[in-house]
Parts: C-alpha cells; structure tokens; sequence
C-alpha cells in the first residue's frame, strides 16, 4: 500500500495539490487522470520520491518496492538492453554484479566463499536464476527481439528504448507500479500486451494515460484530479464518466429543490414576520432558512475543443486507385507491391507493427515522396488534407499561429482564422503566440485547425492522437466519426480506431492484408492478426515455470 498524508505542493502562489489524502491498495490498477495541466505527471512523482512536496508526505507499506517508468530515454546508453531491464529490480542488479565479482577474483578467499554464500541465498530468494529469462519474456512481449538484447541502450532507435525503459519498470514484480503514460510511442500490439499484463497484475498500478480504451481494459479505480482534489471512483474510464456526471446532475437537482425550498421560507418570514400570531413559525422558519446549504458546485477544469471537418464539396464515386507500389527506405523494403482500391464510404485505418510502412505510404500519397514503383490515382472530386507525424518543419517559420494558419485558407479575414483556432482552445493573446515555441500538444491543435480550414473531403491522418490530452482525443474521435469524406488513419488509441473505421489494413513485411470490418472484428476473426496482435499469457507464464 502507498498512501499520502496531506500532501500540499504550491507553485509559486498556486496549489497545485492541497491536503490531499488518499490510499492506493494492493490488487488495484488506478487511472490517474485530470485535465492536460492538473497535475498528474508531478503527483506520480512526488508518489515515488523523485520530488518533495510543499507540505505532507507519502509512506509505503514497509519492505515493498516501488518501480517506475523512466522518461529520460538516453540514461543508460552506456547499458546493454538485458543489464538495463533487470536494473528495474536494483538491489537483485546489485546482488548479481557483486556475487559475479568475487568469482571472477584469482585469489579467492574463505571471506569471499562466506561472502558469496551470503550473496547466493539472497540472490536465489529474489528469483535471480530467472532474471535474465525474465527479462527476455518481458522485452519478447513489448516486441523487442532477442537480436536488440545485448546491444547497448544508446544503439537502439528511441521506439525500441522507450519498450526497454517499460520492460525496466515491469521487472522484478514490484510491489507498487507508477506508469507515466506507457502506451506513448507503443504500437498496437505492444499496448495489448501491456494491457494483459497488468490486467493479471496483483500488486498495485497507478498510470496515467489519455488512452480510453486502455484504462477501461486494465483499471478497477480511477482517481480524478480537479481543482487540486483527487478523488477516487470505483470501476475503469467509462464507469467514472457516467457516475460523475451523475453525481453532478444529483448535486444540480438537490440545489433546486433546495433552492424551491429557500424561496418558499422567505416567501412565509416575508409575509408573516410582522403578524404577531405567526412569528413564532416565522421565526422557526429563519433557523430552518439559515440552516440550508447549496452544494458548491464548480464546473471542471476540463477543456473540450470542437472539432468538424466540413468538405466544401461531396466526393464523387472515384476516389483513389493504388497500383503495385512499392518503396525501400534505408535498405528495407517497406512496401511491397501494394494495390488496393478507396470507395466513397471508406474510412480505413492503417494497423501494424511497421510504423514507417504506414507513413511513407501516407506521405507518397500526399505527394510528399515518390515510390520506387507502381502509381496512384485520385479522384477528379477529390480534395486531400495531410496531417504528418512529425510536423517539424512546418513550425520552423518566425510566424504567428494566426499567420500560419491563413496561408492555408482561402478566406484571409482574420475573424475568420482565428474563429479555427478558437475552436481548438487558442483564444484572446494565445492567437498571436509564434509557431516555433509551441508544444507538442499545442502543435497537433494546430494542425488541426488547418485540416478544418481546409474544408477537403479526403483526410489522410498519421497518429493524430499523438500530444492530445484525453479531452482533446475524444473531441477528434466525434470529429472523424461525423467526418462525411474519406479518411486514411493510423492510430494508437484502440477506441479512435475501432469506432471510425470500417475498412482495417495492415502492411506486414511490406504486403497489404485488406479487410472491410472494424478493428475488433479483425483481431477476433483473423488468427494471423491474433498472433501479431495480442499476448499469449499462457506461454508467459509457462516460460516463468
């Protein structure tokens, strides 16, 4: 168990957190969550030490070990990837290293033999014949192969580092496990291996994540953070949706019965206070008055923007043909003769654990890049939209978001751009804030604005979800579920894929596997996808025997 004890932290004259006392129990998976500022990030830091709060402590179950995701991907470059996993568990690292030492010494001792006897019970009592096999599971279940394991941490491409840090926080079976966004930069399978092991997790979880459907899959509690409060919700994501807003509508209707109540007292101490004969009642009625409490009901801090994609025209039945391409980048060929035909319906989400397969097909289709071969046709009626995964050089500019965003439309009235940007929460100053020191979230907003302003029909999207906090994904998800045209996806939000798309593509080792279902009925009928998609807990658990 990890709990605080009125826990205060002031930023300058603001609180961000005051008095706040909460119990995290054993056999528990928490989702911390909160509006993008609120604080979620700085309390699972505070939960593990790493800062000091204003006021309060936190204290632990004594003898448990607490692990967390690290977030500083180039710390242990100079490790090799197995070393860098079983230091998540640092005294059994320590243990082993030791006991290592004393036998590679040529002058070996009987000291030495009492001490490696010590060092060998301790060892065996932490499973250590195991670390490394465990280790191996781990890193084998998040998709690093065994080809990365003994490559050193600063070799390996910041994906691959990010899947080591996660396997790093998930060894050892901690005690108490603080996971600061771990879907972040995972692809599809990676998630739905993280999300069967902590599902069959016991210990305690505490994680933040603005992925929906990943909290409704692994958490029984949430823990809401408004206004410095926290407050705690039996059940996952959708269940604290729905009882939360039901708390406030019994709030609202409590305050006006309340209310009724309050005008009827003061109609009858009104009428009656000077009627010698009703003061008495008049009198009872004004302690009964002063004695009546609305609830203080604050609104959430909670920011939604609106997002609608209008085309200004209707695409026709020809929309685009893709004929036998292909492409190699860095020496791998990433896409291999690849056809397929869009429909005027199609809103296709691209799935897989090839990353760069899904955005150099984007970028060919945007007319980025060229292929090596074959070609692509689109529709007459066709207007195209594209909004990159890394969208560096788009913000490279000395401009303002309102200039930026004009050069895209064809109405220049700056009414009318900044009306884009109100919609994604840039309002009042934050119009004339320059483009190159926005962050990453504020980026994505951004580009969407320009998606919307340019009223295409066609929407080609490479990991959109990437930034956006929870609030923001779930105005993007209404926003691509009303969207009339034709879209091309990815996405690492499970819930944004499965309820926008109805045709599902994957490219796996450059070919095109191409279905017209949703994402759901595509892992649950197609065993290939299975394999590639999900975590064999009974294999893992064998393995661990």
């Amino acid at each position: 168990m990890i709990q605080t004890n009125n826990v205060t932290l002031r930023l300058g004259k603001k609180a961000l957190f005051e008095d706040v006392n909460i119990k995290f129990i054993e056999g528990n998976c928490y989702g911390l969550i909160g509006a993008n500022g609120a604080g979620k990030s700085t309390f699972l830091k505070i939960l593990s030490g790493q800062l000091e709060p204003t006021n309060g402590d936190v204290s632990m179950t004594a003898g448990q070990r607490l692990s967390f995701l690290e977030q500083d991907q180039f710390k242990y470059d100079d490790c090799n990837v197995l070393d860098c996993v079983i230091m998540g568990n640092q005294h059994l690292y320590d243990v082993m290293k030791e006991k290592e030492a004393i036998y590679m010494k040529e002058d070996f001792s009987d000291e030495d033999g009492i001490k490696a006897a010590e060092l060998e019970a301790d060892f065996a009592q932490m499973n250590g014949w195991e670390a490394e096999s465990d280790a191996e599971n781990l890193l084998n279940g998040l998709g690093v192969e065994n080809e990365y394991h003994y490559q050193k941490m600063g070799d390996l491409p910041g994906a691959l580092k990010v899947k080591v840090l996660l396997a790093r926080a998930l060894f050892g079976n901690p005690d108490i496990l603080l996971l600061d966004e771990p879907t972040n930069h995972l692809d599809l399978d990676a998630i739905a291996w993280l999300e069967e092991f902590l599902i069959n997790f016991e210990n305690t979880v505490i994680v933040v994540s603005h992925d929906r459907y990943f909290l409704n899959k692994v958490c029984t509690m949430i823990a809401d953070i408004d206004y410095g409060k926290i407050q705690l919700y039996a059940g996952n994501y959708d269940f604290w949706s729905e009882s939360s807003q039901l708390m406030i509508r019994q709030m609202k209707e409590a305050n006006r019965k309340k209310e009724e109540k309050i005008k009827e007292l003061k109609e009858f101490i009104a009428r009656f206070s000077a009627n010698a004969a009703k003061s008495k009642q008049a009198t009872s009625r004004k302690r009964a008055l002063e004695k009546i409490e609305l609830e203080d009901i604050r609104p959430s801090s909670r920011k939604y923007p609106f997002i609608d994609f209008r085309p200004e025209r209707e695409i026709g039945n020809e929309v685009l043909e893709v004929m036998h391409l292909s492409k190699t980048i860095d020496g791998e060929k990433v896409l291999d003769d690849i056809s397929f035909v869009l429909n005027r319906t199609d809103k296709v989400a691209f799935v897989g654990p090839n990353e760069k397969a899904k955005t150099t097909l984007f970028r060919i289709l945007a007319g980025e890049i060229e292929p090596d071969e074959g070609d692509y046709k689109w529709g007459l009626t066709t207007k195209v939209s594209y909004f990159p995964k890394d969208n560096t050089k788009d913000f490279s500019g000395s401009e303002n978001i309102t200039e930026w965003l004009t050069q895209y439309s064809d109405n220049k009235d700056v009414t009318y751009v900044r009306g884009f940007l109100g919609r994604m929460l840039f309002a009042g100053e934050d119009g004339i804030k320059l483009v190159k020191v926005l962050s990453g979230g504020e980026k994505v907003r951004v580009m969407l604005s320009k998606l919307m302003i340019s009223a295409a029909n066609v929407l080609i999207l490479d990991e959109p979800t990437d930034h956006l906090d929870m609030e923001s994904i779930q105005a993007l998800n209404n926003g691509l579920i009303k969207f009339p045209g034709v879209l091309l996806f990815s996405s690492r939000d499970h819930q944004v894929v499965q309820t926008t798309a109805n045709r599902i593509m994957e490219i796996y080792d450059g070919k095109l596997i191409d279905k017209m279902t949703t994402y759901d009925e595509y892992l649950e009928s197609d065993a290939s996808a299975r394999k590639r998609f999900t975590y064999n807990v009974s294999e893992s658990e064998e393995s661990d025997d």
